[in-house]
């Protein structure tokens, strides 16, 4: 009797684990919380975004975070992910702005509800609803009275722009200008409205009732293009559907999304992590073509055409594992991004360093365009290589590699070609270049020479998949810059001057914008992806290497956080000197696999998540920028990272979930199973792939979309000799044949 009630008991909690309302099934989506880092742990914080997956209407609420309870407005739509909004809407009931200061009222909210479909809040003296379509949207407002004076207010955001009214048909369109270009919409209501100016110029507007009212919907399409493209929008998407229906075609997009990856097990907080981690992966980029036609500011022209045209996409942050991910879910769709890459580049004669829709950000450092489509090309990726080509080239030897600048090179560019490293100056050193942000950003002088060896060994990958042999040999000794600030003395990249003299009496923790970007010297010590092997022997070897990467992990910052962060105030999540909540942070990790010493890596993911990530508002160690640190979360969780975009190998970590089954575009599938999982047995054992013994701590991509199973033994103690063996350690050289 004592065993049957037990198993009774164990059975009612398995399904109160598993089940969502009625006995049926969770799905992925059902764990999805937007609000999940909404409060930020020092910089900015996540956005709970509604909208189709990578589309162009965006709606989020506009406040500092998840701790203000008062809304300035609802943006129509968000025009560039954390930058800029247009149209902003806000409800008013009748009574509520008893001051008559209506531009500058803020509603406060209650009983928030936000669904990456859909999103309701109360408000004073109303409720708020909103659905997204593709390039439209729909919001109902329910007031608590029936009056005359219940109001839509529309303000321009920026202060540039108007609305205009028809008076016989009751539409509102506007225009708004932002960043150089401009957004243009079409709104109905159901209800015939008054329009009354609220600025010169009809910057502002309200909209009230012509007969007592307490519910009205009002329908919307935004366009980069004219009115008339706003119009055929919310048209051709939505045209008489009601909300419901709009969130209802909205949800099953992001259902087949989430249920792209399907993990089991794990705990309901982890899960919830997970699915809003991959929630992140589908926010950036997104499509701009308008049913046939895009406005692109890279050359300002309306363009013709009915390929999708990606915009918004942070290639700094991104190209780590957000489009490696994409790559393994969606290969198509990331063959049309790179497109898009190269039809800007056809447009305006650069490669984008960050593509947002108004025109190329030139924000951060690095070639990175150039590792992103050597990773996809080497991943069986096909795009339009001669094009790819002649653009990264150009971005390396004739732009200039300045952080957060676009242009010709400059005398310090033609310095990096000729002697092969970025000089940087001694402290108190006056600037002599005048294109060098002297405020915030400087030279940055370190880190530029890793990231560009890197991108560099892209351009030298793709030159090879072209056969020519010139680029590959200039850019392949290019690749090998780096070694020209590695300094002996002190174990790790290191300033040097214009002359050749490293830069003394400085200390590595403290090092800030005048020699790396963002983070300090420990970061920047594994900063060479593609040719980790060679970096151990400059270090002293594997042993030497594992050493320095152990202290890395341990060092404290020796000063009080507050001194530390007025320094250094991206690198959060501060692990001894790593950086979890930073991007060039995210592969250190995994670099145990490279000295044959996986367990290590097991351990330590074990920890960075558990331990810094959270089901919580304030659940991200960082800065999460789209996606890019989401990624990490997605692959750390299943059990495996790309640590060298380019080379198409994934490391092996430790999962998080007994199985997570990834399904791939030609319905094989591939699954991840840790056989005896529990958060204690996060070491493993022993592995097979697709039923024979896996000794190495690595797979490729290959394999991975091949379809199959990863059996991962899992115990409660390291086993040593698994992923040891120093033949059959995980590839990374700048020589390397796939």
């Amino acid at each position: 009797m004592k065993v049957s009630a037990m198993t009774a008991v164990a059975a009612v909690l398995i399904l109160s684990l598993v089940s969502c309302g009625g006995g049926e099934a969770k799905r992925g989506l059902d764990y999805v919380d937007p609000n999940i880092g909404g409060v930020s742990v020092l910089l900015q914080p996540t956005r709970p975004t509604v909208q189709v997956p990578g589309r162009m209407v965006r709606w989020s609420p506009s406040r500092p975070d998840l701790l203000d309870d008062q809304v300035y407005s609802f943006p129509l739509t968000l025009t560039s992910h954390r930058q800029e909004s247009v149209f902003g809407f806000l409800p008013v009931a009748d009574g509520a702005c008893e001051d008559g200061k209506l531009l500058d009222y803020k509603q406060i909210y209650d009983n928030e509800v936000t669904r990456p479909y859909k999103y309701s809040s109360d408000l004073e003296g109303c409720r708020i609803e909103f659905a997204p379509g593709e390039r439209s949207g729909v919001l109902t407002v329910s007031f608590d009275t029936r009056s005359s004076g219940n109001t839509f207010l529309l303000k321009t955001i920026n202060r540039e722009g108007s609305y205009a009214f028809d008076e016989q048909d009751g539409s509102v369109t506007a225009e708004a200008s932002f960043s150089g270009m401009k957004a243009y919409l079409y709104a109905e209501t159901d209800v015939r409205m008054a329009c009354t100016s609220l600025s010169d110029g009809m910057r502002d507007i309200a909209l009230t009732p012509l007969e007592p009212a307490d519910r009205i919907s009002l329908r919307y399409g935004v366009s980069f293009i004219d009115v008339e493209h706003a119009r055929n929008n919310l048209k051709k998407e939505i045209g008489d559907s009601g909300l419901e229906a709009v969130a209802s075609a909205a949800e099953s997009v992001w259902a087949s999304k989430m249920d792209l990856i399907k993990v089991e097990g794990g705990s309901e907080a982890q899960r919830r992590l997970f699915y809003t981690s991959l929630y992140r992966c589908f926010e950036r980029p997104v499509d701009i073509n308008e049913h046939g036609a895009f406005y692109s500011s890279f050359d300002h022209r309306v363009h013709e055409s009915d390929e999708p045209f990606f915009v918004d996409n942070w290639m700094w942050d991104t190209h780590i594992s957000l489009e490696p991910l994409h790559t393994i879910l969606d290969p198509a769709t990331e063959e049309q991004k790179i497109e898009s890459y190269l039809e800007m580049y056809r447009q305006c004669g650069s490669m984008p360093s960050f593509a947002v829709i108004f025109g190329d950000w030139p924000a951060m450092t690095g070639n990175y365009a150039a590792v992103w489509m050597a990773d996809a090309w080497a991943k069986g990726l096909r795009f339009d290589l001669d094009t790819a080509l002649e653009g990264l080239k150009h971005n390396s030897l004739e732009s200039t590699l300045i952080p957060w600048r676009n242009g010709p090179k400059t005398a310090i560019d033609d310095f990096y070609n000729d002697n092969g490293w970025f000089p940087a100056l001694h402290p108190g050193e006056t600037e002599t270049v005048p294109e060098v942000d002297t405020i915030w950003e400087r030279r940055q002088a370190v880190s530029i020479t890793t990231a560009f060896s890197y991108a560099d060994w892209g351009i030298a990958r793709l030159a090879a998949a072209k056969g020519d042999t010139a680029a590959v040999s200039l850019f392949n000794r290019r690749a090998r810059f780096y070694r020209n600030v590695y300094s002996p003395e002190h174990g790790m990249f290191w300033p040097k001057d214009k002359d050749g003299n490293w830069i003394e009496g400085l200390d590595p923790r403290y090092m800030d914008r005048m020699y790396y970007t963002e983070n300090n010297a420990y970061t920047f010590m594994w900063d060479v992806k593609h040719d980790l092997h060679a970096l151990f022997d400059l270090m002293g070897g594997i042993d030497e290497a594992e050493k320095k990467l152990d202290d890395m992990f341990r060092i404290q910052i020796g000063m009080s956080k507050f001194d530390f962060y007025k320094i250094l105030p991206d690198a959060t999540g501060m692990v001894g000197q790593f950086a979890m909540g930073n991007e060039p942070s995210f592969h250190i990790p995994y670099l145990y696999d490279y000295m044959g010493a996986p367990w290590k890596t097991q351990k330590r993911v074990h920890q960075l998540i558990d331990l810094l990530f959270a089901d919580t508002s304030m659940g991200i160690p960082g800065d999460e920028d789209g996606g890019g640190m989401s990624s990490f979360v997605v692959f750390t969780m299943m059990g495996f990272f790309p640590v060298t975009p380019g080379i198409p190998v994934y490391v092996i970590g430790s999962p998080f979930f007994e199985t997570s089954t990834i399904s791939l575009p030609d319905g094989k599938q591939f699954t991840v199973k840790a056989l005896n999982y529990s958060p204690e047995n996060k070491y493993i054992q022993s592995a097979r792939l697709s039923g024979k013994p896996l000794d190495r701590a690595w797979f490729t991509h290959e394999e991975l979309m091949s379809g199959g199973v990863l059996e991962l033994v899992m115990g409660p103690k390291p086993n040593k000799e698994w992923g040891s063996d120093r033949s059959s350690l995980p590839p990374s050289s700048i020589d390397y044949k796939q």
